[in-house]
């Protein structure tokens, strides 16, 4: 991509992320992130945009200005993006691809995690590790985040979940916040997530677009496998061919649905054709609550 053209991208990207971090997720994360288990350890001035449940009111009269308690895994918290760049991901039947709602759900959290003073790192991926950015600090960080996120090769098109997983446990030595942005379009995992969810929390992310499990009544198409870039004709007339990917979808939703649970590991569906900010806020309720 030209620079001139990335540039513009990577700005439109951040003035409408930020924007959404800023004026709606920031507290939502804070809550739903760093609302339990914390050792307090300190307090310092108040920030706009602080919890105001953590002020301290003692500290705060004493010297007639707003203090906040400071808490270990505040000041340490790291957050982890493991986004899936396989072929799969190259699809969108409803204006945006599903690689695009990622980089913009990514962008969101990345934004949210240092509004916070978090620290965030990539793990790009596919049927291996494609690319490691460590943790960091800053708005600089973010957006060098987002200029890979939008401009980024892949050199392999299949997924493989359970080495990204495998490959967080082992980089990222401390406890972390784990978002696993895909489509979840593999079977393979489940022992990695059962594993690496023990030292880290994470949460699992699935884009999904509608046409994948619904296939309209549009007679012979020629199609590609997006991961293995393999040609075939379907007949999508078929009402047995229709009814079959269906089931197969739904048979994938149970088992993934399944898996979750089984790991204890909090998960969303997120739609192409639907706005993402709804589901992201249920979730973050849903952990605030728990």
């Amino acid at each position: 991509m030209e620079t001139t053209e990335l540039i513009k991208k990577v700005r439109k990207i951040e003035i409408k992320t930020k924007g959404l971090s800023n004026h709606i997720f920031s507290g939502s994360y804070n809550t739903a992130f760093k609302g339990k288990g914390m050792a307090f350890t300190e307090v310092r001035e108040y920030i706009p945009g602080d919890d105001i449940r953590s002020i301290d009111w003692n500290v705060t009269a004493r010297f007639n200005h707003p203090y906040v308690k400071v808490f270990e895994e505040e000041r340490e918290l790291t957050v982890m993006l493991l986004i899936d760049v396989s072929g799969s991901n190259e699809f969108g039947s409803t204006g945006k691809f599903k690689e695009e709602i990622i980089t913009e759900i990514a962008a969101v959290l990345a934004f949210s995690a240092i509004h916070n003073n978090d620290k965030v790192g990539v793990i790009f991926f596919s049927k291996k590790i494609e690319k490691f950015i460590p943790p960091k600090k800053g708005t600089t960080h973010i957006l060098r985040i987002i200029r890979e996120l939008i401009d980024f090769k892949p050199e392999n098109k299949e997924t493989d979940i359970a080495i990204a997983l495998k490959y967080l446990r082992n980089i990222i030595k401390k406890r972390s916040i784990a978002f696993v942005i895909s489509d979840f379009f593999d079977n393979k995992f489940e022992d990695a997530l059962n594993i690496v969810n023990k030292k880290h929390d994470i949460v699992c992310l699935r884009i999904q677009d509608e046409r994948e499990k619904n296939l309209p009544d549009s007679g012979l198409l020629r199609i590609a496998d997006a991961e293995t870039g393999l040609p075939y004709w379907i007949d999508a007339s078929n009402k047995k061919i229709r009814k079959g990917l269906k089931e197969w979808h739904l048979k994938h939703d149970t088992y993934l649905k399944s898996i979750f649970s089984k790991a204890g590991v909090d998960y969303v569906d997120i739609f192409t054709h639907i706005d993402y900010v709804p589901p992201l806020i249920r979730l973050f309720k849903k952990r605030s609550n728990n």
